[in-house]
C-alpha cells in the first residue's frame, strides 16, 4: 500500500466516525440514518456527472451490495437506539476485518501468514471483551453488543462485494455512484412505508442529510477506490482506525461514559487491525 493510499484510508476512517456521531447524537435514529442515506444518493447523482460508466458486469455486484447496505443500515440504527457509540461502533467495525480475512481464506482461497492469524485472534479478543462494555448508565448491554456484531457481519459482506465489484466495474466512483442512488431509493421507499414520519423528518434535517450524507459518501468512495489499488483485507483493517476517532468523539462530544474496559478493549481491537495491516507490508 502506497503512502498516499494509506492516508486516504485514514481520512475515510475519520469521516466515517464523524457521520456515525451525527446519527448517534440525533433524537430520531431512523430519521438520521435515512437522512444520511438520502444524502449519499444525492452525492452519488452528482458523482455520476463526472465518473465513467461502470462495466455492465458490475450490475449484480451493485444490486447485491445495495441489499447488504440496507441490512447494515437497519442494524446500525437499531444498535444506536440502545447502545453507546463507544460500545456499538468498535464492535461493529472491529469484527469486520476478522470476517473479511476469514472469508477470504476459507472461501476465496487467500493465504494468511502467521502475523495475519495473530492479528485475527487479537481482534477476536478485543471484540469479545467489548461485548461486556458498560453503557453510559452503567448497565451491561448484551443486546446492543449482539446487534453490533450482526452489523459487523453486514459490513464484512458488503466490503467484499463492493471491493470485487469496483474492480469489475473499472470505474470505482461510477460503481459507488449507482450503488448510492439505488440504496437511497430503496431505503427511503422502505422507510416511507414503515415509518413515514421518519422520512418526513429526514428530508427536513439538513445537517445529517447534507453534511452526514456527504461525509458518508466521501468516506466510502475513498475506501472503494482503495479496494481497487490495494488488498481488500488490508484496506478493511486500516479503515478500522475509525474506532479510535469514534471513541474520542463519543467521550468528548457525546459525554459517554469512559472506563478502563472500553479503553483496553478498543486498544486491543485496534492493535489487531494494525497487525493485519502490517502483515501485508
Amino acid at each position: 500500500m502506497s503512502i498516499g493510499v494509506f492516508f486516504l484510508v485514514l481520512g475515510a476512517a475519520l469521516l466515517h466516525a464523524a457521520w456515525n456521531v451525527l446519527v448517534k447524537g440525533g433524537g430520531d435514529k431512523l430519521a438520521a440514518v435515512t437522512a444520511v442515506v438520502i444524502g449519499q444518493g444525492l452525492c452519488g447523482a452528482v458523482a455520476l456527472i463526472f465518473a465513467p460508466t461502470p462495466d455492465a458486469a458490475a450490475i449484480p455486484f451493485i444490486l447485491f451490495g445495495i441489499t447488504l447496505h440496507i441490512g447494515y443500515q437497519f442494524f446500525l440504527m437499531r444498535s444506536y437506539r440502545i447502545g453507546d457509540l463507544t460500545q456499538v461502533y468498535p464492535i461493529a467495525r472491529g469484527v469486520a476485518p476478522m470476517l473479511v480475512a476469514g472469508i477470504s481464506y476459507f472461501a476465496l482461497g487467500a493465504e494468511l501468514d502467521r502475523v495475519e492469524v495473530i492479528a485475527i485472534v487479537v481482534i477476536g479478543i478485543g471484540i469479545l471483551s467489548l461485548s461486556g462494555a458498560r453503557q453510559s448508565d452503567g448497565l451491561r448491554n448484551g443486546l446492543a453488543a449482539t446487534l453490533a456484531l450482526a452489523t459487523g457481519c453486514f459490513i464484512a459482506a458488503y466490503t467484499l462485494v463492493d471491493g470485487y465489484g469496483a474492480r469489475v466495474a473499472v470505474s470505482p466512483l461510477g460503481y459507488y455512484g449507482w450503488a448510492a442512488i439505488g440504496n437511497a431509493v430503496v431505503f427511503s421507499a422502505l422507510i416511507g412505508v414503515l415509518r413515514p414520519q421518519s422520512l418526513v423528518t429526514a428530508v427536513r434535517s439538513p445537517v445529517p442529510l447534507l453534511i452526514g450524507g456527504a461525509a458518508s459518501f466521501a468516506a466510502y468512495a475513498m475506501a472503494i477506490y482503495a479496494f481497487t489499488v490495494a488488498p481488500i483485507a488490508l484496506v478493511a483493517a486500516l479503515r478500522e482506525t475509525s474506532i479510535v476517532f469514534a471513541l474520542l468523539i463519543g467521550v468528548i462530544f457525546l459525554k459517554e461514559r469512559l472506563n478502563l474496559l472500553k479503553i483496553a478493549s478498543t486498544a486491543i481491537t485496534l492493535s489487531g487491525a494494525a497487525l493485519l495491516r502490517l502483515s501485508k507490508g
